[in-house]
Parts: structure tokens; C-alpha cells; sequence
């Protein structure tokens, strides 16, 4: 009988579970606000507080900035020293995280952005196990960047707050290992203390087996204290991979939120090359002579895409509608006015009559500057140029077509002869751009290009320190190739505020 009464209880905990499942929904979170005492972090709780639709899509669109550039420095073969180097101002620039000694007053925010931008993105990259691999070994890189960065007090602090079920050698088993353990640790050989040691399963450590830095015996192994670091990142992939698996669980009811599945849908698109949106500053030179005469001679720091088009349109006297309109505004982005863009258009179609291009051309290159159309076109803004993502996910050009990213459209034996007519002879930068383009890093290719276009410029300005760190990350928007290209090649000729740089 009370066997029976403690069943029905139970079945009636369920029920009442189920029964009450929006009370439970549309309750108040344990906790919003979150005071955040450490730097690092492995993302064990979900953000709870409110923010606007902008932070939401800002913030993780910064996140994904670094990751990018971080996979970025991975496919240039770039050492952990040259990659610490890399991301420290690109990290400064769009995800600071500054340590509690450095009582910097906006710590709590930069953490909050971090920790919500974390949640933004694992959504965004939970929804195939190819995107939630990707995510997983750019967030573990981040993560061990941000390790190796933090203060020894405070990474320790972190440390010991999350309990980790380390199991630590005991004296007795120490001397019992004796020689065994002193062989697997080569820094004794040298002469040098250690702390001690940690004992955990083998799998836990796969990186540290593999460098036969430890000793593995009986399906442990033990792991010096100085090796800690390789335990901790461990340990966050594990988790993050865990956390990914139910995250993707929970994707579907994200479908109800029509605010929500756009945003997410355009930063998983962007993990093809991250959107970068355009700024007038990103690309205008001031004191350029731009104008329709100029185009030709300015040519020469486009990037293939746009040199594409240049040609196809020299050679054809004519591009049709979608490469007219990626042209177009790639022209007004370097900054070539309304009516400089119309003079060069109608020189450009010296095959067609007056009344014909006035009758089918002229409004378009109108609209595209916003003089004519819609109520956002009469306030003057018109259509933004066209980022690298963009030209990497809009639909593949058709006969007679042009637009697009050359790199993504064009056959690789196409491609390789294309830039060697450009003048990319090298054959260690073409065999890159082959193994890019095979592995679909079609931004890398370009920026691979850019770097041998421009290596002796390059050099000057990183052994001089004449531009900032950040100036130099990798171009995702074709008018910054082209502002970066010509101020490169104009070292000395333009002045240092034409950078356009923050700060």
C-alpha cells in the first residue's frame, strides 16, 4: 500500500509537471545580472538578461571577427608565438577582455559581451556537426590563447573554482613510479623541480600522449602540474562539444522566434567568410583622384573580382544587369560620385545609343546611389557595396555573366591563369591558392594573393611599425582590398589620417 501510494506520487510529480509546463516556461529566470569574477570562462550557464536586437547581432558578429582571424592564422601555418601576436590587437579591437588587475572600469561589460556572444554564436553553428566541429576547435583555440595570456594568480584562481575531478599522484606512488615517471618528464633530466602530478584517463590528454610528454600506465596518465594547460583546454572542448550536441537538440523550437532565426541564419552564412559591413571610410582615400578617367590606372588595386569585371566590361563594352550592379557599387565605395559613375558608364557602353542607355541603364546606376527609388533611396543612401560573404552566397553567375568571386566561379586551371596574367608567378602562393580553393577558403586565396601582391610594402610598414596592428587583418570587403592596395603602394605619398583608422 505505501508502495503503491509513493508510485502514484510519482506519477503525479509528472504529471504535475506536465500539466504546469508554461508555469514553469514563463517564470522568472533565477538569475539576470551577472557579476562576472573571472576573465576565463567555460560557458556552464546560459546568459538570462535582457538585450536589444542590435547587441545581439553586434556582439556576436565581433566574436565572429576573431574567430575568423583566428582561422585565418591556422591556414597561414602561422606558429602559436606569430598567432599570439596576430590576434593581440585584433582581440584588443573587437573582444577585449582585460584581466581584474588592470581595474579597468568596463570589465563586467567586456565579460557580459563575451559571455553572451559565446551563447549567440553556439546557436547560430549547433545546427550541423560540420559547423559545430568548426566551432568547437576555434572556441578551444580561442580559449587556450586567452589561457596562456592570464595572469598565474588568476588563472589559478579560475582553476581551482571549477572542481575538476583531477586526481593527484600521492607521494607514496610517486616513489613507486621512480624511474618510469622521471623518464616521461623530461624537464628532470634537466635538472628542474616539479610541483607534482596529476592522474587522469589517457583520452583526456590525447595532445600530451601524442608529444610523449607523460607517462601511461594501467589506462592513466600523469601529467605534470606544468602541463596543466593542456588539461584545462581539454576539458573546455570536451564540455563545449557535449553542450553543442544539446544545443542542436534544441534548435527547432528557435524557429517560433521570427526575430531570432534570420540572425542566426546570416551568421552561420558568415562562417564562410565573416560579413564585414561597410563603413565610407573603410575605402574612400582622400586626396585620390577619382573619377571617370582614373578607373583604368586605379585597376590595378582592385581585387579579382572587380578586375574581373573591369576587364569583362574593356572587353566587351557591356555587363550585364547583376555585374553592372556589383561593379557600380564597388565604384561608389572607393568614391566616384553620382555623376563621375554615369560619365564612366556611358563611355564604358560606347555601343549603345543615347536613348538606349538613358532608357535601360541610367535610372539603375541612379538607384544604386540612392537618387531615385524608394523612401530609403531618397534619403540618399542607396544600396551599400557588396561584401566578400555576400559575393560567396548569392547565386553563381550564369552564361554571359560576371559577377560573383573568381575564386568561388572560376575553374581552377582558369583561375591560376588569370592570376598569373596579373602577375602572381609564384609558385609556393599558386599551390596555396590551390589548396584554398580546394578546401573552400576562398577569402584566404584572396588575401593570400594580396600579401605576395604587396610583400615588400608590407614588410616596410610592419619593420617600421607605420600602421597599426589591427590595420593589417584579413580584408573580407573588396573596398578595403582596394584602400589597403593603393595606400600600400603609396607609402609616403598619402597622409598617416588617410588610414581611416579607429582612434
Amino acid at each position: 500500500m505505501i508502495t503503491a501510494q509513493r508510485s502514484a506520487s510519482r506519477i503525479d510529480a509528472k504529471r504535475r509537471s506536465v500539466l504546469d509546463h508554461r508555469k514553469k516556461h514563463f517564470a522568472q529566470p533565477a538569475w539576470e545580472h551577472r557579476d562576472y569574477e573571472y576573465r576565463l570562462s567555460f560557458y556552464t550557464l546560459p546568459p538570462t538578461g535582457e538585450i536589444g536586437v542590435e547587441e545581439f547581432e553586434g556582439w556576436a558578429l565581433a566574436r565572429l571577427k576573431v574567430l575568423a582571424e583566428l582561422e585565418a592564422c591556422s591556414f597561414r601555418n602561422r606558429s602559436p608565438e606569430e598567432t599570439r601576436e596576430a590576434m593581440q590587437p585584433i582581440l584588443e579591437k573587437h573582444m577585449p577582455l582585460h584581466q581584474n588587475s588592470s581595474r579597468s572600469m568596463t570589465l563586467q561589460d567586456e565579460r557580459k559581451k563575451d559571455h553572451y556572444s559565446h551563447f549567440i554564436l553556439r546557436l547560430a553553428f549547433s545546427a550541423t556537426e560540420d559547423l559545430r566541429r568548426r566551432f568547437s576547435r576555434l572556441e578551444t583555440q580561442l580559449f587556450k590563447l586567452r589561457y596562456n595570456d592570464d595572469a598565474v594568480k588568476e588563472r589559478q584562481a579560475f582553476v581551482d573554482s571549477l572542481e575538476l575531478s583531477w586526481e593527484r599522484v600521492t607521494e607514496t606512488e610517486r616513489l613507486e613510479l621512480g624511474q618510469d615517471l622521471i623518464n616521461a618528464t623530461p624537464s628532470w633530466r634537466k635538472g628542474e623541480t616539479e610541483e607534482g602530478w596529476f592522474k587522469v584517463d589517457w583520452e583526456k590528454v590525447p595532445e600530451l600522449v601524442e608529444g610523449r610528454r607523460v607517462l601511461v600506465k594501467g589506462g592513466k596518465a600523469y601529467v605534470p602540474s606544468r602541463e596543466q594547460t593542456s588539461m584545462v583546454v581539454g576539458e573546455f572542448g570536451r564540455r563545449l562539444d557535449a553542450a553543442l550536441e544539446l544545443t542542436s537538440r534544441a534548435l527547432p523550437r528557435l524557429d517560433e522566434d521570427d526575430r531570432l532565426s534570420p540572425i542566426l541564419q546570416h551568421l552561420s552564412k558568415s562562417f564562410t567568410a565573416p560579413d564585414a559591413a561597410y563603413a565610407a571610410s573603410d575605402s574612400v582615400v582622400s586626396g585620390a583622384t577619382i573619377n571617370a578617367a582614373s578607373i583604368d590606372s586605379l585597376s590595378q588595386h582592385f581585387p579579382l573580382c572587380m578586375q574581373n569585371l573591369h576587364r569583362e566590361l574593356r572587353k566587351n563594352s557591356h555587363l550585364k544587369h547583376f555585374g553592372r550592379l556589383q561593379y557600380t557599387l564597388f565604384l561608389k565605395g572607393i568614391g566616384l560620385s553620382l555623376e563621375e559613375c554615369l560619365v564612366f558608364w556611358r563611355r564604358s557602353f560606347k555601343l549603345i545609343q543615347d536613348d538606349k542607355f538613358n532608357k535601360e541603364y541610367k535610372y539603375n546606376i541612379r538607384h544604386a546611389y540612392g537618387d531615385v527609388g524608394g523612401d530609403a533611396n531618397k534619403r540618399g543612401r542607396g544600396y551599400t557595396p557588396y561584401a566578400c560573404q555576400k559575393l560567396l552566397t548569392e547565386a553563381p553567375p550564369g552564361p554571359g555573366q560576371s559577377h560573383g568571386c573568381p575564386y568561388k566561379t572560376f575553374s581552377v586551371d582558369n583561375l591560376i591563369q588569370t592570376l598569373q596574367a596579373t602577375g602572381v608567378s609564384d609558385r609556393d602562393v599558386l599551390k596555396g591558392v590551390r589548396e584554398d580553393v580546394a578546401r573552400m577558403r576562398y577569402h584566404i586565396a584572396c588575401n593570400r594573393v594580396f600579401e605576395y601582391a604587396h610583400k615588400a610594402e608590407l614588410k616596410k610598414v610592419k619593420d617600421e611599425n607605420l600602421w597599426p596592428a589591427a590595420e593589417l587583418d584579413t580584408i573580407l570587403h573588396p573596398n578595403s582590398y582596394f584602400k589597403r592596395s593603393f595606400l600600400l603602394k603609396n607609402l609616403g605619398k598619402v597622409q598617416s589620417g588617410d588610414l581611416g583608422v579607429e582612434g
